[in-house]
């Protein structure tokens, strides 16, 4: 523990009060392949129900890992009723926890020689893993990271099991190697050498190799320092501060500061209210100007596309919506529908700035063919908090500084 509040003194001292503008980083392009609306318009029902489980599976494993390395039980996680979910048990769902396609992934480095690989930049989770070259189940299609080929791999002999909803898992063992992105390489960063890879992670499901956690060692599944946190720790970046702009093209991670060529203005600045997931406070949300959703705990997260929130709290936001209509029967369960013909104006307040999500955002498409209902992108589960994913940060240039435990938000330019 004292270890950790070392690093974190550190931390908030290399970090000024606000982003610093200027390019004193490094940046790498990410893409997306997205299947949640097809080309005719309509929303893919299996991908959308499969972002919810996907959800789900996440929070259970990050909430357990919590646990574990804290002795405490995450706050949050006192009414997440999923924990001890092994099965399925509610709505129409697909054959596989598949994520439907929508990840935002780069190219990483792993290893001496260096073996290459693409990952899912995930703010989300704490973690890197990757496809063992024993991986016999589900690990056809991926890039494996075989540790025999690497002078720098070191097995760190503790094995990790990740668990999801289908009863499937991603499991194997742990490892230290050199990992590099763009030009900064941390060394003796522990990551996941995978002997199985769930359902949703097989190739056709899930394109990248690998996933990379970006979140707090707290909720790490090995309890190690996340790859940015390594790089801060030794020294390899500018300043503690990463930064996303997920958007239709240009979209990059920019490691050690924030890219100044791609937002304007100044940065809107909310602070990190539990050091495990990138928490901060959501203080309202509205559909054309009517608060409907006051204060309440969000988790900015990258690796999940959709914006999930408490069933109360989105039951109220689509009741404020003329039209909208509760969609579990039809799409799926905390799915709600609106008329195509009058997509709402919808904003996210933060630090006490409203932020939009334009109507091509918050649609997902015509629920189905010839509907003249679309489906939104807000979604209700059975939990005490939201989930702000990609639909919110696709609109706006988002900062992460761990020196100052704080999330920002600005205008893309």
């Amino acid at each position: 523990m004292l270890t950790i509040v070392f690093l974190l003194s550190a931390l908030h001292l290399l970090s000024s009060a606000t982003p610093v503008e200027q390019d004193a980083g490094v940046k790498i392009a990410i893409h997306k392949r997205s299947l949640l609306t097809s080309d005719d318009g309509l929303a893919n029902i299996e991908a959308l129900i499969a972002q919810i489980l996907f959800a789900r599976s996440k929070y259970q494993n990050t909430f357990r890992a919590y646990q574990r390395n804290t002795g405490e039980q995450h706050p949050l996680a006192i009414d997440f009723p999923f924990l001890n979910v092994t099965k399925r048990d509610t709505g129409p769902e697909p054959l596989t926890e598949e994520q439907g396609g929508a990840l935002w992934q780069g190219a990483i480095s792993v290893g001496t020689p260096a073996q290459s690989f693409t990952v899912d930049f995930d703010t989300g989770s704490s973690d890197l893993f990757l496809p063992g070259s024993k991986c016999t189940t589900n690990c056809k299609g991926h890039n494996p990271y075989d540790t025999s080929k690497s002078t720098t791999a070191v097995d760190r002999g503790k094995k990790f099991s990740l668990q999801y909803g289908d009863g499937s898992s991603v499991s194997g063992e742990q490892y230290s190697d050199t990992v590099t992105v763009a030009r900064l390489t941390g060394t003796r960063q522990a990551l996941g050498a995978a002997t199985t890879y769930s359902t949703g992670f097989s190739s056709s499901n899930f394109p990248p190799d690998g996933l990379l956690g970006m979140a707090y060692q707290s909720i790490s599944q090995y309890n190690a320092p996340p790859f940015f946190q390594t790089l801060v720790s030794q020294g390899k970046t500018t300043q503690p501060i990463f930064a996303f702009k997920l958007a239709a093209a240009g979209s990059e991670v920019f490691l050690g500061g924030v890219n100044a060529a791609l937002y304007t203005g100044s940065f809107t600045t909310v602070p990190v209210t539990t050091q495990a997931y990138w928490q901060v406070k959501l203080d309202s949300v509205t559909a054309n100007s009517k608060a409907s959703v006051g204060s309440i705990p969000a988790i900015i997260d990258t690796g999940t596309t959709l914006i999930i929130g408490d069933n109360a709290n989105v039951k109220k936001f689509y009741a404020s919506i003329p039209g909208s209509k509760d969609a579990s029967k039809t799409v799926g369960v905390g799915y709600y529908t609106f008329p195509c013909s009058s997509i709402p104006a919808v904003q996210l307040t933060f630090g006490g700035k409203a932020f939009s999500i334009p109507p091509s955002s918050f649609n997902l498409g015509r629920a189905s063919v010839g509907s003249k209902d679309c489906v939104g992108s807000i979604v209700g589960d059975d939990m005490s908090f939201w989930i702000v994913g990609d639909r919110f940060l696709e609109n706006v240039y988002t900062s992460f500084d761990l020196g100052k435990n704080q999330v920002g938000f600005a205008a893309l330019k």
